[in-house]
């Protein structure tokens, strides 16, 4: 799905705002390659901004050579990488779980890692959404309750136990596979993260932890961009919820870090280099 526009963020140039966005969608593959882009009037209305603003945006998507102007009023999207020339196989399958906090780029960074490779990509709630929904009307809960006592000590923990067990069977194949969600408390808990390791170990895996840094102002632009009904309380309480959270916090072992904040360099540029580190010396021969 491609990620709707949000209100944007005056402290940023709006141009650079909206090639951003759209550069994340076409990077995770929700702007496919020869997807003809609305038009320059309709884009402005779509993000509130001028016609002026969108002719910036996109020269700076023509110059990285993601958009082709086919006429003044057609734009395609140009990736041809979306095409994957084959599947990536390691000698011994990596698990990767990429965490982070609501807003802060774990699918787009799955999708663009899933592509580059081929790996399943397991996202928490593509998988267990419609399930969590059911069982917390059952209980008597909003299905978009990700709030209460209830659904953090009864439906919670289903919902990863369900993330691991499809995990568990793509590495008994001898798949590698990017795992998303948020994994905060996890990641939290260096006890659990050792069993965790020491369970992939003996089915001849190997984790690879990442978490995926965005700072506040961009957080808040991809929570409420992506419109999901889950996110209510939190942009309700928007000033709570991020004095509640540690925005600085990295998991306590060794790991990887993906800046996606405005000023950190482009996702796809950040997967490549992190796909570079984790088969530097696997790829079977």
């Amino acid at each position: 799905m491609v990620t709707r526009p949000a209100p944007l963020n005056r402290a940023e140039s709006l141009h650079v705002q909206v090639a951003r966005n759209i550069r994340n969608n076409i990077e995770s593959g929700a702007l496919r390659d020869g997807t003809v882009l609305d038009s320059t009037r309709e884009l402005a209305d779509q993000w509130g901004v001028s016609v002026f603003t969108i002719s910036e945006a996109m020269k700076l998507l023509s110059q990285e050579g993601l958009i082709e102007s086919k006429s003044r009023s057609k734009r395609v999207v140009r990736a041809p990488s979306h095409v994957r020339a084959s599947d990536v196989r390691l000698r011994k399958p990596n698990v990767v779980l990429v965490g982070g906090y609501p807003g802060s780029g774990k699918t787009e960074l799955g999708r663009i890692l899933a592509r580059e490779t081929g790996w399943p990509m397991l996202d928490k709630d593509t998988l267990t959404r419609p399930v969590v929904e059911a069982a917390l009307e059952f209980l008597g809960h909003s299905p978009n309750d990700r709030e209460s006592d209830e659904y953090l000590s009864r439906v919670r923990p289903r919902e990863y136990e369900a993330l691991a067990a499809a995990a568990n069977e793509n590495v008994r194949c001898g798949n590698s596979v990017i795992v998303t969600a948020p994994f905060i408390r996890e990641l939290n808990n260096e006890a659990w993260i050792k069993r965790t390791q020491a369970a992939y170990a003996d089915l001849g895996a190997k984790v690879v932890l990442v978490w995926m840094y965005c700072d506040k102002d961009v957080m808040h632009t991809y929570v409420r961009g992506r419109g999901a009904a889950r996110d209510a309380v939190k942009l309700a309480n928007w000033s709570d919820y991020i004095a509640a959270i540690d925005t600085d916090f990295r998991p306590p072992v060794p790991h990887h870090v993906i800046d996606n904040c405005a000023s950190g360099h482009p996702l796809q540029q950040q997967a490549k280099e992190l796909l570079a580190d984790l088969l530097d010396g696997e790829m079977r021969r």
